[in-house]
């Protein structure tokens, strides 16, 4: 890069970042597109809409109203993947929707859940809605003209489909009507038989019509029939102070973190630093033109995604540092040090990657959620780290600071440690480790406790709706109501959402026995003055429901799967893909056990902090197996395999603390600014960044060479190439 290249790209380097600066913090126009304050932000920092139905069926079964659920979770999961559906008493559900402010609209979206039918010209039902799996608006070319047409695509369930492929067969060009509560909205005419059980409604006339047509379907294809009882506009859970500490916190870890790269790797720490700047402005600027909503929790995985990009700069200047350590010039080393750092920055988040791919085509909720901002921090932390800063640093190199002095403090290479040989201390801890959260977990349970302390989010709870005599400000109830409804019910975790245009207030407790409802009603009349013909409650279900969960779980298990499968591809050795897969485990469930012991309450969050640890674990380990896997083409004939990975693991060992220290430091100062729901959060994280800083130096090689050299030969390279230049 020539002098005068270098001179721009500095320049423009700086203009980016205000540009992104100014873009983050104030926006564009009146509407203030780009900006952090256009985020769509969650139910419980901006507010929503909240919808009750109830039940036509006066006493529905369990396992109805269960399905109806789920079902209902799937459909308004268009709106926000953090929108959540549960039950309220024994036939109702409530719906809450967040980032929208207007009820009606939604209400006219999501059409009036009601009874659907497929009926024959003869009246007979050849389907019915519970028959449906999707149906969605869309738009084709017609074959004839070339003229675009409106459809609904229609995709059945297993027996719908074989019900559907025997009713068009026998009514091909006749009518089958679609009536939904008894009207009809629709009579296509059966061109063909159907037998894959998908299907277009053609004859739109606009894309509005045929998005209607496919809401009444979906709607109508619950267990059961719904009517609306009430629909409120609700206030944010949190105040604005919960955003202001969060955002406080993320500046303040974001500049720490910045200042310790600086003085770690000197000028190459500069230049990850201005790359981090324009990554936190491409992030936010991305959450605004994708529409991602974020709740608290989503914040706080963002604030921590930040600390995950500094390992992609720190695994590149770190190779640098070596090359630099070795008497290569400043330029050769720089071109070395990203060359050699590719393939473990590729590897590590192409695997990351996979997993947030099979978490947002599985999961749901917050699951979904959280893959979103997953995915979207790995692409703009690999294009920062390997486009940005590069430029960055090679402008630096090409406008005249080229001394080593400026690049990295030359040291000699350590000699490695032999951390194999107390491979059976470090399995024991681990194992122990785990062994206590399990013997912890059936203790609580013995005790009826519970094994996990598990928050209403997946438990249910009590909701109390409260008519006040006054308007209270959201900062106003958490710091006068939820003290007082503690102390009267004895429970923590107390969650309260303000009624738009009124006073009442809806406090969201675990389930609360009669006894406690009295306290409640008694506190709330004597410090509040509220009468208590104004207070209700209703048991409600549990927002994350089994389906939920079971979704979570599963779509964990495929992404691994996944994710086993990419490394046995790239390192060409089955043992590398166990060992991540086992070292992975190991960290989850090390979380786990601080879950069990501390009794953390064990809520949304759980699920966000688990998915965070396994993305974050797969990553750190990679970074050992690529070095690993290296050394392994230019191993001596006379070298010892034990040899070559405890080198292995000291060559890495300061990229592995370095990393694992930046986002500690980020989460640590979430979790000392940050409200209640946010230590709930990073709490958890943080143990889990430790634990994984421990397996990824103690744990992880040591079990690859174990399967190495106990299932393999041992002295045989693994894998064949090029030697190390």
């Amino acid at each position: 890069m020539k002098k005068s290249r270098g001179i721009v790209s500095l320049i423009l380097t700086v203009v980016v970042i205000a540009v992104l600066g100014y873009a983050g913090w104030q926006g564009f126009g009146p509407t203030h597109t780009g900006s952090a304050r256009n985020i769509k932000l969650g139910l419980d920092l901006a507010g929503g809409v909240s919808i009750t139905y109830q039940t036509v069926e006066e006493n529905p079964s369990s396992e109805d109203m269960a399905d109806t659920v789920y079902k209902l979770q799937q459909r308004v999961s268009q709106y926000s993947t953090e929108a959540s559906v549960y039950q309220e008493g024994n036939n109702r559900i409530a719906i809450e929707i967040p980032g929208v402010n207007d009820a009606n609209v939604i209400l006219e979206e999501l059409g009036q859940p009601g009874t659907l039918e497929f009926q024959d010209p003869s009246g007979n039902v050849v389907l019915e809605g519970t028959d449906i799996a999707d149906a969605q608006a869309g738009a084709q070319q017609t074959s004839t003209t070339g003229a675009t047409e409106y459809v609904v695509q229609l995709t059945m369930t297993d027996d719908g489909a074989e019900k559907f492929a025997q009713a068009t067969e026998e009514n091909v060009g006749q009518q089958i009507s679609i009536i939904y509560d008894g009207e009809v909205i629709s009579s296509p005419v059966v061109q063909q038989a159907i037998e894959d059980g998908q299907a277009v409604i053609n004859g739109m006339s606009s894309y509005e019509e045929a998005e209607s047509l496919a809401s009444y379907i979906r709607i109508g294809g619950l267990s059961l029939e719904l009517q609306e009882l009430r629909s409120n506009v609700v206030g944010a859970q949190l105040g604005g102070e919960a955003i202001r500490t969060s955002l406080l916190a993320g500046t303040i870890g974001l500049a720490i973190v910045c200042v310790f790269m600086c003085f770690v790797y000197l000028l190459p720490g500069l230049a990850s630093s201005l790359a981090l700047l324009i990554y936190t402005g491409l992030v936010i600027l991305l959450l605004n033109a994708f529409d991602i909503t974020l709740t608290l929790p989503g914040i706080a995985g963002i604030i921590l995604s930040i600390g995950m990009a500094v390992d992609a700069n720190v695994i590149i200047f770190a190779r640098v540092k070596e090359e630099i350590s070795a008497g290569i010039s400043v330029r050769s080393a720089l071109k070395n040090g990203f060359h050699k750092a590719l393939s473990a920055i590729v590897d590590g988040n192409v695997t990351t990657l996979i997993a947030a791919v099979v978490l947002g085509i599985m999961g749901t909720g917050s699951v979904r959620g959280f893959a979103q901002t997953l995915a979207l921090g790995v692409i703009v932390s690999m294009f920062t780290a390997l486009v940005i800063t590069r430029i960055i640093i090679f402008s630096f190199y090409a406008v005249g600071i080229r001394d080593k002095k400026f690049y990295a403090k030359v040291k000699k290479a350590r000699e490695p440690i032999p951390f194999l040989k107390h491979k059976k201390v470090f399995f024991t801890i681990s194992i122990a480790a785990i062994l206590i959260g399990f013997v912890a977990m059936g203790i609580q349970s013995a005790r009826g406790n519970g094994a996990l302390n598990y928050s209403m989010e997946f438990m249910g709870g009590t909701s109390t709706t409260v008519e006040f005599n006054e308007d209270y400000t959201i900062e106003e109830l958490e710091s006068q109501v939820v003290p007082v409804v503690e102390e009267a019910t004895g429970e923590t975790g107390v969650q309260t959402q303000k009624v738009q245009d009124s006073n009442q207030v809806i406090i969201k407790t675990q389930t609360l026995d009669l006894t406690q409802r009295e306290a409640l009603n008694t506190a709330l009349e004597e410090n509040f003055g509220v009468a208590e013909e104004n207070i209700t409650s209703e048991n409600i279900s549990s927002t994350v429901s089994s389906e939920m969960r079971r979704d979570a779980i599963v779509s964990v298990l495929v992404a691994s799967v996944f994710m086993l499968l990419y490394i046995w591809f790239r390192f060409k050795d089955i043992r590398f893909a166990a060992s991540a897969i086992l070292a992975l485990l190991n960290d989850v469930l090390f979380v786990l056990t601080f879950y069990a012991v501390a009794r953390v309450s064990v809520g949304n969050t759980f699920i966000a902090c688990m998915l965070t640890i396994v993305g974050y674990s797969i990553n750190a380990t990679i970074v050992i197996f690529d070095r690993i896997r290296e050394e392994l083409r230019v191993q001596k004939k006379n070298e010892s395999l034990e040899v070559l990975v405890n080198r292995s693991i000291t060559e890495t060992l300061t990229r592995s603390i370095y990393t694992n220290l930046t986002t500690f430091i980020m989460v640590a100062v979430l979790f000392i600014l940050g409200v209640s729901s946010i230590r709930e959060f990073a709490g958890p994280l943080m143990v889990g960044v430790a634990g994984g800083t421990y397996s990824s130096i103690c744990v992880t090689g040591a079990l690859w060479y174990v399967l190495r050299t106990r299932f393999g030969k041992k002295d045989a390279p693994a894998v064949k190439g090029k030697k190390k230049k």
